[in-house]
């Protein structure tokens, strides 16, 4: 062992006679103060700057507007319809379950939320899907709004991304009674709250022209698709600062829409595994979940199947991008020629099973 022995001037380098107490941090002068809080704002500003340039690419990505072709995505997410033998295969001597999105996947998207009918063929191929298997509308929109749109009483209908769920009113045959009187509302204590973020914002973006925002009871919709596109980061900004004060409210982002909802453990995904349960379906091996839809707030239902290894999430999108889901549509009218040709299986199959 070396033992070094340090000098006695460098142990105590300053005499105790001229050592004095110091405060920290030290003192500033009038001019160095100002310089700091100059450069705290700028830093502040520079932080706000980044945030709203990082929303304002997510938004642009989630939002499209030219077609971006991949073939090695195509290959990856090969469409439904050209694999409609695979997944009938997948289904056999299974009971299918089938979800659906709204807008964008029953219905085209518009310009105007309120406007964004379905067609008759679709609410005809609907309604053939779930004559033979329990159907489920899965959206962000609140119940009342979305049933006005679709007229299908024997639906089971999960509103504001799964935050308000209720059975069908015409029970269909293969779905049990306990299924039909259901109701979930995992968010209702945010009601008040989300009535009060609802008039703030109205109030924040009535300047901002094409601006809508929409109150879908246990979530907020605020859709900027007719805004242009140089005032969106003034208006994310609009809207971050009236959430600034609500902490137990989250801001996430769909297509050309920014999503407000409460901060609880409650997504799609959540709904999906809650109707399953409810359908008597939860440990069930014999089960075959089909959920198609088009938008951020679907991947979470793709990943619940995805990492059950049970079922197929069906993407609907002309667009590259990322998923969890199995296959793609490209837009409603596919997702319409896809119930179609199950609910036609089915009718099909139950025939061949007849006249064995």
């Amino acid at each position: 062992m070396t033992t070094v022995v340090l000098p006695e001037e460098m142990l105590n380098p300053i005499p105790s006679s001229a050592m004095v107490t110091a405060s920290y941090p030290p003192p500033r002068s009038a001019a160095s103060t100002a310089n700091y809080k100059k450069l705290m704002s700028h830093a502040d500003q520079l932080s706000k700057t980044c945030r709203a340039s990082s929303w304002l690419e997510s938004m642009r990505d989630s939002s499209p507007t030219h077609l971006r072709v991949d073939s090695d995505w195509s290959r990856r997410y090969p469409s439904a319809l050209s694999r409609f033998e695979e997944i009938t295969a997948a289904a056999m001597r299974k009971k299918i379950v089938v979800f659906l999105d709204y807008d964008g996947t029953l219905s085209p998207i518009v310009e105007d939320p309120d406007s964004a009918f379905m067609s008759e063929s679709m609410r005809s191929a609907v309604k053939g899907v779930a004559k033979y298997f329990p159907t489920a509308i899965v959206t962000g929109r609140c119940i009342d709004k979305v049933f006005s749109f679709v007229r299908l009483e024997e639906l089971f209908y999960a509103g504001s991304h799964g935050m308000d769920i209720k059975g069908p009113t015409k029970c269909p045959k293969h779905v049990n009674a306990q299924a039909q009187s259901m109701l979930c509302q995992p968010a209702s204590e945010f009601l008040p709250m989300i009535n009060e973020v609802y008039d703030l914002l109205l109030e924040k973006t009535k300047l901002i022209p094409g601006c809508k925002v929409e109150n879908n009871r246990f979530c907020l919709s605020v859709h900027f698709r007719c805004v242009e596109e140089k005032r969106w980061s003034g208006l994310v900004e609009e809207v971050r600062s009236v959430l600034a004060i609500y902490p137990d409210l989250r801001l996430t982002q769909g297509r050309k829409v920014l999503e407000i909802r409460p901060t609880i453990e409650w997504n799609k995904g959540k709904a999906l595994e809650f109707l399953l349960e409810k359908l008597g379906f939860d440990n069930c091996e014999d089960i075959l979940p089909i959920y198609i839809g088009d938008d951020r707030t679907d991947e979470d239902a793709f990943k619940v199947l995805r990492d059950r290894e049970q079922g197929f999430g069906i993407l609907v999108s002309k667009f590259s991008k990322e998923t969890n889901a199995t296959y793609t549509l490209k837009e409603p009218s596919e997702v319409r020629d896809f119930l179609h040709r199950l609910a036609e299986w089915k009718r099909f199959s139950l025939k061949a099973r007849l006249r064995v």
